[in-house]
């Protein structure tokens, strides 16, 4: 079951990062900014899916 999650966690973070991309080409914004957009989105993405796993291992 870890295995499952860790699977599709590393899928999710992929798209999202596929996905950024192309709104970052979409809205033209500068090389220099996208690697913080990058780095948010991946924190971020990464808290929400620890806290979604420390949700299914306590329930």
């Amino acid at each position: 079951m870890i295995l499952t999650f860790i699977i599709i966690a590393t899928l999710v973070i992929f798209f999202m990062n596929k996905q950024m991309d192309k709104f970052c080409n979409q809205k033209e914004i500068p090389e220099e900014k996208q690697p913080k957009i990058f780095r948010t989105t991946n924190i971020l993405t990464t808290i929400l899916l620890i806290s979604s796993f420390v949700e299914f291992i306590f329930t």
